[in-house]
């Protein structure tokens, strides 16, 4: 089994092989052509997001200061926006629905460093998925942590660290996050 299969089957996985540098550094390239390019030239932002994101839908809009590790493994419906200065550390699939808003300063994290100090010394992780439903909006610096789903019409707190699933038609505020109400 390769490091990207055991990276994508959420077992620990060693980063120091080349395919994996190459990849993020082929990413970064990215996002840097992305974060410089003018605000109306809409036209190339477009083009560079879609060659970041492994699929993107209709009219996404992401401001600049936006930083993922891969982009391949991020996956967003229709009407995808994304505020200013937001990280998506995708070592593992982050996926969004449609007309999903992301405040400034969000982050969405899927790795996981091992407790093992020996196993740190070796550069192992692991990785877990983040599932983000319709119609979601995740205020002002709201952090979203490895494995966390979040249902669909749910309100994220600014703020907040989403350590547990979220479900759908709530309010849900702090840290750690929890349902505050439903709507």
């Amino acid at each position: 089994m390769t490091e990207w299969e055991k990276c994508a089957a959420g077992l620990w996985y060693s980063t120091m092989f080349p395919e994996f540098e190459e990849e993020h550094i082929r990413c970064a390239d990215l996002c840097y052509e992305y974060n410089h390019t003018r605000p109306s030239d809409k036209e190339t932002r477009l083009r560079l997001i879609r060659r970041i994101f492994g699929k993107i839908g209709k009219n996404p809009y992401i401001e600049p200061g936006f930083f993922c590790g891969f982009g391949r493994n991020i996956e967003a419906g229709d009407e995808f926006f994304v505020n200013y200065n937001c990280v998506f550390l995708d070592n593992a699939k982050i996926i969004f629905g449609n007309d999903v808003k992301i405040a400034p300063g969000c982050g969405f994290y899927t790795a996981l460093h091992p407790f093992d100090p020996e196993l740190r010394r070796q550069n192992y992780e692991a990785a877990r998925p983040i599932t983000v439903g319709n119609n979601v909006w995740i205020g002002g610096g709201a952090t979203v942590l490895p494995g966390v789903t979040i249902g669909d019409n749910t309100v994220i707190g600014g703020g907040s660290v989403v350590v547990r699933d979220i479900p759908a038609n709530c309010v849900a505020a702090g840290n750690p996050c929890r349902v505050i109400r439903t709507i």
